[in-house]
Formats: structure tokens, sequence, C-alpha cells
């Protein structure tokens, strides 16, 4: 019989045990779930907090290259041009150079027919012979009152009326002499000449033509034509719009280079000649005048140059992107990272633009490190992360100026390993290219 009770209470026995192995299960399998998601929801926090401090990249100041090159448009005149007007009316009878043609000071370019102008002109001497005459006989009839003067036969008023007479014809003859001087020297205007000797560039007239000398004369309101223009392009003159932030460069001993739209391989030295002492205030430019040699007759008048200056420069000024300036109410700023990825907001004052770059004149130093794409949501003091560091802007060993780093991406917005997913290469000192991971660099 206690067999058999020993027999009925095994089973139950073997059953707390296993109702109690289930709880130990289930309360095991419970703590690992709430320890899971508190794991997970650790996780998660740890990731938005890393995601919401704000990725920016970083670059160090360069220093300035020793030179500066600049590239403007020029126009290319004569040293001397001269347009070629009528002087006299008539008509023309023949011309005598052409386009292009080479002249010499009073080289006859076209004579023009002026009967009118003939006939005043012959009447003009006429009437000085009348006159001549008259003043030869006034002459001898006031000697002759004269040798009378004093005695009973003439009074002294006749012999001083006749003196007058022979005063007034003198002048008389004076004026004549006057008018067939005017008309000699406009009936030498029937010829066109060269002033000085270059060539012709251009022509305006031709035979039959009827040209009056409406150029010469200010009263009449018409606009005067040039028959001809005549360039002396011995030497050249090369006009220059310069930008006012180069206005201190432009001094004796500046030099140029010019290529011309048709040559461009073939560049021609130039020579600072003076500048307006001006600026003009439309545009902020001063008019710069260089000069160049022509011997062999290559450059034109009213030709279209490329001009390109080598301008000195200050090595020790330094230089960033544009793209890492901040305009603010504050002024100009730029943000300055500290030894905990701070973010600083720090005054400069700005120089000459270099295109894509811009000195920076105060409140920067060399071993600053610089966020190279600021947001303008971007807070002093503000925690940041350091993402493809930028290599720098240093110099390389031959002195000049190493490649600019790459324009910054935007700024990432999701985790590190997504940001490093598509690194870009950086430029090092010297220009070479290197590899740089999410925060291994401060860009120095």
């Amino acid at each position: 019989m206690s067999n058999n009770i020993e027999a009925i209470a095994t089973p139950g026995r073997r059953g707390r045990m296993v109702a109690l192995i289930g709880v130990a299960l289930a309360g095991g399998l419970a703590a690992f779930g709430i320890w899971s998601r508190i794991d997970t929801v650790a996780s998660l926090k740890q990731e938005a907090d890393d995601t919401a401090i704000p990725r920016v990249q970083v670059v160090s100041p360069k220093s300035g290259p020793p030179h500066r090159t600049l590239t403007l448009p020029g126009n290319i005149d004569a040293w001397y041009e001269a347009p070629i007007y009528a002087q006299v009316s008539g008509y023309v009878t023949h011309w005598f150079k052409d386009y292009g043609a080479p002249v010499k000071a009073g080289d006859v370019l076209a004579t023009i027919n002026t009967p009118s102008l003939d006939a005043q002109f012959e009447a003009s001497k006429a009437k000085l012979e009348v006159v001549q005459a008259r003043y030869k006989l006034a002459v001898i009839t006031a000697k002759r009152w004269a040798a009378l003067s004093g005695t009973q036969a003439v009074a002294q008023q006749d012999v001083d009326v006749k003196a007058a007479d022979a005063a007034e014809q003198k002048a008389e003859v004076s004026a004549a002499e006057q008018t067939v001087a005017q008309f000699q020297a406009m009936v030498a205007f029937k010829n066109l000449v060269a002033p000085f000797d270059g060539v012709v560039t251009a022509r305006r007239t031709n035979v039959g033509d009827y040209v009056n000398s409406t150029g010469g004369d200010s009263t009449v309101r018409s606009a005067p034509a040039a028959l001809f223009s005549v360039a002396d392009i011995h030497q050249m003159r090369i006009f220059v719009s310069v930008p006012q932030d180069y206005a201190d460069t432009l001094k004796p001993g500046l030099t140029a280079t010019l290529t011309l739209p048709q040559k461009p391989g073939n560049p021609i030295p130039a020579q600072f000649l003076t500048t307006a002492n001006a600026v003009n205030t439309p545009t902020r430019t001063i008019v710069t005048e260089f000069t160049v040699e022509n011997a062999k007759g290559e450059l034109w008048p009213g030709s279209y140059a490329n001009v390109h200056f080598n301008f000195p420069s200050d090595p020790n000024i330094l230089i960033l992107p544009e793209q890492s300036l901040l305009f603010r109410a504050q002024g100009m700023q730029v943000a300055v990272l500290d030894g905990q990825n701070r973010v600083h907001l720090q005054d400069v004052t700005l120089g000459r633009n270099l295109n894509t770059d811009v000195e920076i004149v105060a409140g920067l130093k060399a071993t600053d490190k610089v966020v190279a794409n600021p947001s303008l949501g971007l807070l002093d003091g503000q925690q940041v992360k350091i993402v493809q560091p930028v290599a720098g802007y240093q110099a390389d060993s031959s002195g000049k100026a190493a490649v600019p780093p790459e324009r910054a991406q935007p700024l990432a917005t999701t985790e590190p390993s997504a940001a490093a997913a598509s690194p870009v290469p950086q430029h090092g000192p010297g220009g070479a290219l290197n590899e740089s991971k999410p925060g291994t660099g401060t860009g120095q």
C-alpha cells in the first residue's frame, strides 16, 4: 500500500518541477525582452543625439600667392587717327588712296572740283588789282597836295583830306589782300591730303560725289561725314578698364601681355603709359593706357584683345574660399572651431576678391580651423562634428599655391556611416590627393 502512495506522489512532484521550470523560462524571456527594449531605446537615443549634431567640413587658411593674374578686355587704338573732312563744296573728281593704302604726310587723297570757289578766287584777285590802282592814285594825289601845303593855292584841310584818302585806300588794299589769301587757302582744300604718315583706314567717297564744307562750318546744323580716315599705326594704344582694387599697382614699370582672338598663341608684350587718375563711377574701374610697338602692322585699330596682367601680391595675407564666409548683421564673419569642436563666430576684414577665393586682411590666424560651408543657422558655441576634413590651403614646395579644395558638399543629415559612404578626395600639401575619414582630422 505504501508503494502505491509513493507511485502516486512522484508524478505530482514532477509536475511542480515542470511548472517551476516553465515559470523560470517565462521570467527569463520577459527579462530578456525588457532588457532588449531598454537597450534599443538607449541606442536610438544615442543615435538621435549624434544625428542632431551638425556635420561640417573644415578648411585651413592658405597663404596668398606671390603674384595675382588678371585678364581683362582691351581696345586697341591707333597712335594717331584723324578723320578727313571736306572744307570746300564741290564734286569729287578723283580719289588716289583706297582702304589700307600706306600714305606719307602731305600725300593727296582726293581732289574736288569747285567752279564756284574758283570764280570767287578770281574775283577777289581782280578786286585786289582795282584797290591797288586806287591806292597808287591816292598816294600820288596826296604827295601833290602835300607839296602845295603852306601856300595860298590849297587849304591845309584839303591836304589832310587827301592824305586820309591815301590811308583809306591802303586799308582797302590790305582787306583785299586778306580776301585773296582766304580764297587761296580755301582753294588749297580742293586737295584732301594726309596729315601724317600712316594708312588709310576708311574711304567714304567716290568720283562724282557732291561734298560740302559742313564739316568745317560749325554754324551749319547737319551731320558731317568724313571722306577718309588716316591712322598712324607704328605704335598702338591699348585702353583697359582696370578694377579699383588694383589701383595701387597701376604705375610705371607695369607690364601686360596681349592675345588676339585670331592669334591666341601669339602673346604680345605691352608697356604701361598712363591712367586716367580717376575712377569711373558706374563701373568702379580706372581707364589705363598701354603701348605696343607695331612695326610689322600686326595690330589693327579698333581690334579687341585680351589683356593679361601679373600683379605682385603679399603672400602674408591669408586666403579663404568665398563659401566659408558668413554675411550677417554683425558684419563679415567666419565660423572657427576650438579644440572641442565648438563654433566661435569670428569677425574678419576682407581684402581683394580673387574669383572663388577672398583675402582675409584681419581677424584670422593661419592655424585656425574654419568651417568650409557654414549654414546660416550655425550658432556661436554650438557643438559640431567634422566630416571629410579638407587638407587645407597650403603652399607646395615650389612656393606656388596648392590647388584649392573641392567645394564642400551639403551638410550630412544621416549617420556618420552614411556620410562616409562617398568620401570626397581632398588635396593635401603640394596638390596631392589623399583620402580623409570622418573624425580623423581637423583640416590642419
